[in-house]
This record gives C-alpha cells, structure tokens and sequence, in this order.
C-alpha cells in the first residue's frame, strides 16, 4: 500500500496509508494523541491509582508502529521515575526510511536522540535495557497470536482504526487483552465506538469514557477489576 509522511496539527509528523485514507496518529496532533490517551490516562492514572512502589510496571502496545507511545513512556519513566517493561506488538514493522522522516526527536526531547535511535535499532524478539528505567522488547506478531496470561499492568490498544480493521476491535481480540491483563490493570484507546465498548464490556472489562484527545469528543478506558 501507498505510504507518506504526513504533519498533523501539533507540527508533528506521522505516516498516512493512502489506499485507507488512515494515519499511525491523529492528524489533529500525533504527539498530543499520544499524550492524551496514553501517557494521561494510562501510565500516570495507573501510577496514581496504584500509588505504586511495584517495579517494574508492565505495558503493552497494540501497534508498536513508529515507536512514539514507546518514546513518550520511556522520558515518563525518568520523571517519575518507575521502571518499565515494555512490550510492542506490531506484525508490520516500520521501516528505517520511514522513521527518519519523523520529528519527534526534535519536538520531544533533543536529550533522548540516543534512546529514540537505538529503540528502532536493537533487535526484534529480545529484551533490551533502553535506559536506566525502560527495558524494550519488540515482537513481530498478529495481534491474535498474543497469548499471555496475567502478565500486563496496563495495555495501550493503539490499532489502526476499526473502520479500516475491524478484526482488530472484537471481543476476540479484547478476551486476549482480558487474560493478557494482570487484576486492576488499565487499557486505554483513542477509540471511543460503541461497538467497542461493548466488545470490550462483553468480555468482562468496566469501560468508562473520558474527555477525548484534540480532534475526538471522546476515549476509552478499560479495567480489569479484582473479582
């Protein structure tokens, strides 16, 4: 398929399947999507929700693709400083090419060009120590293939839209998710579909809406709550 580097709202870049008319992130801003969704209502309300002395905190990424969520988690660590095992799920790898044409770098964190460059460098299928708080591993899979069991604090379901895939966004997808999750564990989307929200609740999630990212009314949280 047809692929370009495209520059959202914030000034960010992303990159745009032309055949779908479908993006890696928001075209109202990458890097504010990400912020939002993620890092706002994923990592830091799992953090204070948990009061957490727990290390390290366990996430997964459905769609690792240009490794921003992963970027904006790893300087996170380093704020608050929690240790993170971070897992990226993605079946079609982004290409170098590709990943030098993003701004994040320049955007985010001049400081983190190393971190940022070595995340797409170090190899699939392995465990690496990225910094000091973030340990990364990479896996090349169908998101159907994701076979853990009480193994993720929090998941950041980041797929392409459900317009596009709606294999991705089905409760066979999201019982995955659900057995993938440790108890009290968060999932966050940018989605906010109702189908969504009841693929998700069929399978025993408690769903809330919240404030969307600039461009959305609305995301998606889910929990998987203690029984």
């Amino acid at each position: 398929m047809k692929r370009k580097i495209i520059t959202t709202s914030d000034g960010s870049k992303t990159i745009q399947i032309e055949d779908w008319n479908e993006q890696y992130h928001s075209i109202h801003g990458a890097i504010q999507e990400a912020n939002h969704v993620f890092i706002k209502h994923g990592l830091l309300f799992f953090i204070l929700e948990n009061d957490s002395e727990q290390s390290p905190i366990n996430i997964l990424e459905i769609g690792f693709g240009t490794g921003l969520n992963a970027f904006l988690t790893l300087i996170k660590s380093e704020e608050v400083k929690k240790h993170i095992k971070y897992i990226g799920v993605e079946a079609y790898p982004v290409d170098t090419h590709e990943i030098q044409q993003l701004n994040y770098i320049e955007l985010i964190s001049e400081d983190h060009k190393y971190e940022f460059d070595t995340m797409h460098k170090v190899s699939w299928e392995a465990s690496h120590q990225i910094s000091s708080f973030f340990k990364l591993e990479k896996q090349q899979k169908f998101f159907k293939d994701i076979n853990d069991e009480n193994t993720f604090d929090i998941i950041y379901f980041d797929a392409f839209g459900a317009r596009v895939q709606p294999d991705l966004w089905t409760e066979n997808i999201f019982k995955l998710m659900f057995k993938a999750m440790k108890n009290n564990g968060v999932l966050v989307t940018y989605s906010a579909k109702g189908s969504v929200r009841r693929a998700m609740e069929a399978v025993g999630f408690k769903v809330e809406r919240l404030p969307g990212p600039p461009g959305k009314r609305e995301m998606l949280r889910a929990r998987k709550m203690r029984s």
